[in-house]
């Protein structure tokens, strides 16, 4: 069997390499160029979503300082507050739901009661949020400066969904036995426990 063969024409090989040059184009834009471009598109938008995380991160970090700088700057205003008498724990609790009435979620558990002396202590813990650092610092200053006397002496806080402000503190109420009515709820007398002791050890 005789298999028929030619030469390529001149125009035919110039045809055939446009063809090559034409076909190696559709390739090199199909497989590398779109491809790269994709790729460029991704990272683009990975850069541009991690920039706008970086900001927000940054925005909810200034405000946490600035809250953080008005709760320090409360200890040094000039504010008085009265040690009410034994047992004043009816006034103190409807003051607290006064402090926390623009709260939309709050929580407070009382420890027991304990007694030095004449000063009564009443210490809680209070976990509340608020839609803003300006609401938090309000709250933390009502109870620090308030008609009664109340010492803030633990405060955390954190940003939670979005833009809330999440406050878990502990603070004490102070009152005193002068003028007060012992009942059934108060206390030994923590400093007459120590002094007995005190006596048994000589």
């Amino acid at each position: 069997m005789k298999v028929m063969s030619r030469e390529f024409t001149r125009s035919e090989k110039i045809l055939l390499v446009v063809l090559a040059i034409v076909l190696f184009g559709l390739l090199y834009y199909k497989f590398v160029f779109l491809t790269t471009s994709t790729i460029k598109s991704e990272l683009k938008a990975q850069v541009e979503t991690t920039q706008m995380d970086l900001d927000i991160a940054n925005a909810k970090l200034a405000k946490l300082e600035k809250m953080e700088d008005e709760l320090d700057s409360m200890g040094s205003t000039d504010m008085e507050s009265r040690m009410e008498s034994y047992n004043n724990s009816k006034r103190e609790t409807a003051f607290l739901n006064r402090v926390l009435s623009n709260v939309s979620d709050y929580s407070i558990s009382f420890a027991d009661i304990t007694r030095d002396g004449n000063q009564i202590r009443r210490s809680f813990s209070l976990q509340f949020v608020t839609g803003s650092y300006a609401d938090a610092v309000k709250v933390v200053s009502d109870l620090s400066y308030g008609e009664y006397r109340c010492l803030v002496d633990d405060i955390n806080y954190s940003l939670a969904d979005g833009n809330k402000i999440y406050i878990d503190l502990t603070a004490t109420f102070f009152e005193t036995m002068v003028g007060g009515t012992p009942d059934s709820a108060l206390p030994k007398d923590e400093s007459k426990s120590e002094d007995t002791e005190t006596d048994s050890d000589l």
